[in-house]
């Protein structure tokens, strides 16, 4: 019997069900706006996020509304020398992936001198009847004041693939050409810090909302129906919009279970739960809208997180769910995260990176490499790493490194400092917090990238954060199958397969063979149910609106096949939900931590 997929790659957010409320192609996007701009004199200001095209966009609307003048904020900038400076303490020297965070804002990469030119140019027009066009990052900076405001967003993998592509570079610098990894490296603790500090002040002011991540239809929407739908998605489970992507040790599983186009060598990586990297979809009728899923918790902090998460994360997610698929692949690189204090005091996060490997599938041969073998001299490990780092031998990893066997259902505990890796033939589903990018490889296996190149490992980070009191006994008593019965019933039971001490994320699992609902009071839940191929979706026991939900009360749930945010209630203003039939339910609780 042929295996169907119900996965759903492009989950989107029913927000109205007129598709006139989103404007399609320039032409209807100029109308709008055209319509909008009262007056013989107004000011158009255009806010764009880094990596949008900026020509393209300015383009377009010149031959739609076709203004007496065009302010680009660009030549506002400071000259490259200056912005150089500004970014050198903050991108590692030559370190290919590692810089430190920082509180650069888009203002310091501008010139007061060169702003205030632009300015009189704008008032010298203003004087004249006709449209004034400001533009690009920073415009809103610029100008002293607007008569419209639109926000051109932008999704974090698109601009990830225009990098890859050579078609962007990064903020204040004509550097498109640049190796990827250097472009991805200072976008991400340069540009997009800065660019998102600047869109925080701009959401509650903004009057459209511009996607142009698709080139061939750009879409508008006004600020009331943008925030309707931030609004519809934060009172209910919803999903953001996965994206896969090749890598060297990639399998093959997510291929047949998510029905991926066979286009790529392989499938290793899966992001379904990573806001800052996601999108949301927002439909409008027929059309979508996709705007990045980090807005909905810049505009909804304390909703969707809960108090105490925002108290200690602030505007951040602090979970991330992703895929890891080596079924017909390779082992991951053998790697580290690290400890708190390193990443704070090297790197600038509050927070590290102690995550989980769930096992969804895995073959015969399945393994995790987890913690040390016993009596592992720490020099002598280094040592035969920085000799395989030379090319001069390959890594005896089975000398040093515990591996365990991995079975479908198994789960293993990663805090920080626990050398680890998954090994061939496994389906990871990985819940970690989300420091992004920290990770330190060890060793890679001798292999190269998908680009030909070899991938950086980083040693002496390693060194600094391995932990070397986690040989087996140790990892076997508190990383591996911590399963603990939380609760049972007839035809379900609960269970808790995860929460180290040095972690602050809680896994539970949920068994049931009927429709049930579940009750759960906790400061943030996401869900994964894990039978996809024979399941539909959960149904909700019953129906619930956005007019139903009383101010303070919040929903949780499981959704079947997928990764949802969920928001936890608030003590004493509980909300059931009822789950399909049949299943496993692994949910990422984040441990309230006034408790």
């Amino acid at each position: 019997m042929p295996r169907f997929s119900n996965y759903d790659k492009f989950p989107y957010i029913p927000v109205t069900e007129r598709a006139f409320d989103c404007q399609v192609g320039w032409r209807e996007i100029g109308q709008r706006l055209a319509g909008a701009l009262a007056g013989s004199r107004a000011v158009l200001c255009v806010e764009c996020y880094p990596g949008v095209f900026l020509e393209r966009v300015e383009a377009a609307l010149v031959q739609q509304l076709d203004p007496g003048l065009v302010i680009r904020s660009a030549p506002c900038f400071k000259n490259p020398q200056e912005i150089e400076s500004l970014v050198k303490p903050y991108l590692g020297g030559d370190d290919p992936v590692f810089g430190r965070m920082n509180g650069l804002t888009v203002q310091d990469f501008l010139d007061g001198s060169r702003i205030a030119r632009a300015r009189e140019a704008i008032r010298s027009q203003g004087q004249q009847d006709g449209l004034i066009l400001i533009i690009g990052t920073g415009a809103a900076l610029v100008a002293e004041k607007y008569d419209l405001l639109v926000y051109a967003d932008m999704a974090r993998w698109e601009l990830t693939l225009r990098q890859r592509r050579g078609e962007i570079g990064n903020l204040g610098v004509d550097n498109p050409q640049e190796m990827t990894g250097f472009k991805y490296k200072r976008a991400f603790f340069i540009d997009w810090r800065a660019a998102d500090r600047l869109k925080k002040t701009l959401l509650p002011k903004l009057d459209f909302l511009l996607d142009t991540n698709d080139r061939v239809a750009p879409k508008l929407v006004s600020c009331e129906h943008f925030r309707l739908g931030l609004s519809e998605a934060v009172c209910r489970p919803f999903r953001v919009v996965p994206y896969f992507d090749p890598g060297p040790w990639g399998g093959h599983w997510m291929e047949k279970v998510c029905d991926l186009p066979k286009d790529k060598p392989n499938h290793a990586w899966c992001f379904d739960c990573v806001p800052e990297e996601n999108s949301l979809l927002l439909g409008f009728g027929s059309a979508r809208v996709e705007v990045p899923a980090i807005n909905l918790v810049f505009s909804h902090p304390r909703e969707l997180l809960g108090e105490a998460v925002h108290a200690r994360f602030g505007t951040e997610f602090p979970i991330r769910f992703d895929f890891l698929d080596t079924m017909g692949g390779g082992n991951l690189s053998l790697q580290v995260h690290p400890l708190t204090e390193y990443i704070q005091d090297n790197f600038g996060m509050h927070y590290t990176q102690d995550e989980s490997y769930y096992l969804l599938d895995a073959g015969d041969d399945g393994t995790v490499y987890l913690g040390l073998r016993d009596g592992v001299d720490p020099a002598a490990m280094f040592k035969d790493l920085r000799v395989a780092q030379r090319g001069e031998g390959s890594f005896p990893a089975e000398k040093y490194v515990s591996h365990w066997p991995a079975r479908k259902h198994d789960h293993f505990l990663i805090p920080a400092g626990t050398i680890h890796c998954s090994g061939k033939n496994s389906m990871v589903l990985e819940i970690s917090a989300t420091p992004y990018i920290f990770t330190f490889k060890l060793w890679d296996w001798g292999r190269l990238g998908l680009d030909g190149r070899p991938r950086p490992i980083h040693l002496d980070h390693g060194e600094a954060n391995v932990q070397w009191d986690r040989a087996p006994a140790w990892v076997k008593r508190n990383l591996v199958g911590q399963v603990q019965p939380v609760a049972e019933g007839t035809g379900w039971r609960e269970e808790r397969t995860g929460l180290h001490e040095r972690e602050f994320i809680e896994t539970r699992r949920h068994w049931f063979r009927k429709r049930l609902s579940f009750l759960q009071q906790s400061a943030l839940i996401t869900s994964v149910r894990m039978d996809w191929l024979k399941e539909k979706n959960a149904q909700r026991s019953k129906p619930l609106s956005a007019r139903s939900l009383k101010k303070d009360s919040h929903n949780n749930g499981v959704k079947t096949g997928k990764s949802v945010f969920l928001r936890s209630p608030e003590p004493n203003s509980p909300n059931r939900w009822g789950a399909g039939r049949r299943g496993g339910v692994t949910a990422a609780i984040f441990r309230d931590c006034a408790k």
